[in-house]
């Protein structure tokens, strides 16, 4: 794939702004310990991540949560978990991902924070370790494990599993006796009223998460209706086309473009939350998509003066969740690799885990541990807890969903046709095809 610039989504889980305010930023390094020792001999962990506060006057506590983590590996295993993290300064540099690659590629750190595309890339080189003989890993959910598992290993685990949805304001919507819209066509009849209502965008967007709406209708069948495994077998071959499951999804945008359901030459110069946030939250769109974590933390959608509600993005199949996977990973050639794979099992068992995510109120990646969510959250939680969400990254797709949906809705924004959006897919798939 091109290059990207860039989800980030590893930033969100650390309860930062947004991820792609941190990977298509420039950056800025910076190493600190944790926990200070003077113990010269010391056993280190080096961990690459983006862990730092964006306002050190806001509580953030998904750090927290991950902070916590750290410190039961620190204590069981004697050893201090050293953060080189990355801060965004500009716009102008790499993006968090091309560095991470570099850094992976290049045996510099131990233990990284990785984004889906990410993982699948260093998996496929062979530069990340198999989890799959850790404790923590025969405990993972199913979600989990088929997203991470590149060539029969598990080379990723996440700390929470990171969902999408559309953040709504309920009382916008009883205003103008709108139900809440289950298919596409009845959430492009609810942006019809509010546009004839007054409402100058109805959908707040920015160029990073768009692509949400064209997985969830691109997936919703192969990923519930019983027949997965032979569906992705049959695109990995070449036999299906990734543009056929795309095409309505694409189309679906456009017509929202046409109609001036989003801004589409804002959307594209938008970053994440900061684009369409401030709309939101003073009430002049009803309508924007988020991850998960941003209904918990005030820099985000966390603290509002209205009603909100998170459901599933309109599909065939109803709301539907939409599930990307990050994960850390340990290098193959890494320097302290023993030591950050113990690590790691530490952070990730479900005594870790259930620290996490009672602290985060997150969905945790463990099939034994659950914990509570803000009430907002709920709706898209149920279909959640019914098996009922898409894959927004698979590392068993040998096309790379995550990032290429990103760059190709970009196009489409950008002023590319359907057509052209689509031609691009094919072209990827072939590309990808010759590679394997």
């Amino acid at each position: 794939m091109g290059k990207r610039k860039g989800i980030g989504l590893a930033v969100l889980l650390l309860g930062l702004l947004a991820p792609s305010m941190l990977s298509s930023c420039g950056l800025k390094e910076k190493e600190f310990n944790l926990i200070t020792s003077g113990e010269e001999n010391e056993k280190v962990v080096n961990l690459f991540s983006p862990m730092e506060k964006t306002d050190p006057g806001v509580e953030n506590t998904a750090r927290s949560a991950s902070d916590k983590t750290v410190i039961m590996a620190e204590e069981d295993l004697g050893i201090t978990m050293a953060y080189r993290t990355y801060t965004a300064e500009n716009y102008q540099e790499k993006t968090y991902d091309d560095v991470t690659l570099d850094r992976a590629r290049n045996d510099m750190d131990d233990l990284y924070l990785l984004n889906p595309d990410t993982i699948k890339t260093l998996g496929e080189e062979g530069k990340l370790m198999d989890l799959s003989g850790l404790d923590s890993a025969k405990n993972l959910r199913d979600v989990v494990k088929t997203a991470n598992t590149i060539d029969g290993k598990l080379v990723a685990i996440p700390q929470e599993v990171v969902a999408y949805g559309l953040f709504i304001n309920k009382d916008m919507f009883d205003e103008y006796k709108l139900e809440l819209p289950e298919t596409p066509e009845e959430f492009l009849e609810c942006c019809r009223v509010f546009k004839e209502k007054g409402i100058e965008t109805p959908v707040g967007a920015n160029r990073w998460w768009l692509e949400t709406f064209v997985l969830a209708q691109a997936y919703a069948d192969l990923y519930n209706g019983g027949n997965t495994k032979e569906e992705i077998a049959a695109l990995n071959s070449g036999e299906r086309k990734y543009s056929d499951y795309m095409r309505p999804g694409f189309e679906f945008l456009q017509e929202m473009i046409d109609k001036g359901y989003i801004d589409a030459k804002k959307a594209y110069v938008s970053e994440a939350i900061e684009g369409e946030g401030e709309d939101f939250l003073n009430q002049k769109t009803p309508i924007v998509m988020a991850y998960w974590g941003a209904a918990n933390t005030e820099t985000a959608y966390g603290k509002t003066d209205f009603r909100m509600l998170v459901i599933g993005f309109p599909s065939s199949r109803g709301q539907m969740p939409v599930v990307p996977i990050t994960g850390f990973g340990v290098g193959v050639n890494a320097e302290h690799r023993e030591d950050a794979m113990k690590a790691l099992d530490v952070m990730t068992s479900d005594q870790a885990l259930q620290v996490y995510t009672e602290t985060n109120k997150v969905i945790s990646p463990s099939k034994n541990v659950e914990g509570d969510c803000v009430p907002a959250l709920k709706p898209l939680n149920d279909r959640i807890k019914e098996n009922v969400y898409v894959l927004g990254s698979n590392a068993g797709m040998k096309l790379e969903q995550w990032g290429n949906t990103c760059l190709i809705v970009q196009q489409l924004l950008k002023g590319d046709t359907v057509d052209d959006c689509m031609a691009e897919f094919d072209r990827l798939q072939e590309e990808t095809l010759k590679k394997n």
